[in-house]
């Protein structure tokens, strides 16, 4: 097991793993989708929007042979085994990817509340637009954060001493891994025609040492 630079959150409950992903793996994956985007016949093969809940404009699947080669499979493997270890003790023996797939979203479009299935879970950036936009309100709410674009998990309830939201401002190459169980959306955002791209998974790992998470 490789170490990695990371940090293990835990805003309210289940633990979750924030890690940086490689530059040069962030790139391949950009340029994937570049190339995909212009293949018709390619683009409609991994379409997987009807898979997925999201109201976006483009989700398509990663072939398992791509991932393998320039080591995203390796990655979320690694990275898995380091959060794990680190938040339980425990070593795991398997992991197994379910699917990792491609956000393309655009103004105005949301991925509604949900949970995925497996044992292990996550999401990160690839591209980002220059700016989310602000307020409608303008001035009224300058003082006010702004959530647009933003990935929010949530848990329970908020309660004294306790939130329920963890709000994640995205950057490229950030990427976040959690159980497959916590709830959570994306928000949408607007004035701008740019893309917001991200990546998820979904993993399959020990039984008895997921449900020490």
């Amino acid at each position: 097991m490789t170490e990695v630079n990371a940090e293990i959150i835990k805003p309210f409950g289940p633990s979750i793993f924030k890690v940086k992903i490689p530059k040069q793996i962030v790139d391949d994956l950009n340029q994937y989708v570049d190339n995909t985007i212009l293949d018709e016949t390619k683009t409609n093969q991994l379409n997987y929007g009807n898979q997925l809940i999201g109201d976006v404009t483009q989700e398509f699947k990663l072939e398992v042979d791509f991932m393998k080669q320039i080591g995203w499979l390796g990655f979320l493997g690694n990275c898995t085994s380091n959060w794990i270890q680190n938040a339980t003790g425990n070593k795991i023996k398997n992991f197994s990817i379910m699917d990792s797939w491609i956000v393309r979203q655009f103004k105005n479009e949301y991925n509604p509340i949900h949970y995925h299935t497996g044992h292990i879970s996550g999401a990160g950036f690839l591209k980002l637009p220059t700016s989310f936009g602000t307020h409608v309100q303008g001035k009224e709410k300058e003082n006010k954060d702004y959530f647009g674009g933003t990935l929010n998990l949530v848990h329970g309830q908020k309660s004294f001493l306790s939130e329920s939201v963890f709000s994640i401002k995205p950057e490229v190459g950030d990427f976040y891994f959690f159980p497959h169980y916590l709830m959570h959306t994306v928000y949408p955002f607007k004035d701008t025609s740019e893309e917001r791209r991200s990546i998820s998974f979904n993993a399959v790992i020990d039984k008895e040492i997921f449900e020490m998470l």
